[in-house]
């Protein structure tokens, strides 16, 4: 019985339904007035928005280098002296195309990003440190370009290439503890 109430409502209202939508589009539908005042006067007032336009997407996609960024968030995130340095680690390792992490990460390994360094030497990478005395830099940036360049010329240029190769003249007395950390640390600047 519902069924049939049902059937019987829809093709009663569908006439009337279709019918007021019609008497709408004639009366409406047309090009109308175009004087607001005029569009009062019939009883009915419509808005319609038209864009002037067609709406679009615009912009400027850039390209940018995330690795300054990668290593400045690391150096805050141990409030280390070097964070100002980050864009000069990332210039340094592209001038001696070496792994733009690798003195940071020596540096975290080395003296926990310079919290423990003999003073006033600005060598966070233990870079010459051994019984016989303490190289020193004038300061930090010095320190990241010597150290970089010396990666370069002393280590993989002469077949040092691996974090564990490097180990094994770096600190050659460590068991692979430096090269296991030196490893984490690269990691977490991914």
């Amino acid at each position: 019985m519902r069924k049939i109430i049902l059937v019987f409502l829809f093709f009663a209202l569908t006439p009337i339904v279709i019918g007021t939508s019609l008497f709408s589009l004639v009366v409406f539908g047309n090009s109308g007035p175009t004087d607001h005042n005029e569009v009062l006067a019939a009883g009915a007032l419509v808005y319609a928005s038209l864009p002037t336009t067609t709406p679009s997407i615009s912009g400027i996609v850039g390209v940018s280098d995330a690795r300054a960024g990668l290593v400045k968030q690391y150096l805050a995130d141990y409030n280390s002296a070097l964070e100002p340095y980050s864009d000069f680690i990332v210039e340094m390792a592209d001038k001696y195309d070496i792994d733009f992490r690798l003195i940071t990460a020596i540096a975290q390994q080395e003296s926990n990003l310079c919290e423990k360094i003999p003073p006033g030497t600005f060598n966070c990478w233990g870079w010459g440190i051994h019984s016989q005395g303490t190289l020193g830099f004038e300061s930090y940036q010095e320190g990241i370009e010597i150290v970089t360049q010396g990666l370069r010329e002393e280590y993989l240029n002469k077949g040092f290439v691996t974090i564990d190769d490097i180990m094994t003249k770096y600190t050659p007395l460590s068991p692979g503890s430096w090269a296991a950390g030196v490893t984490t640390f690269m990691d977490q600047m991914q």
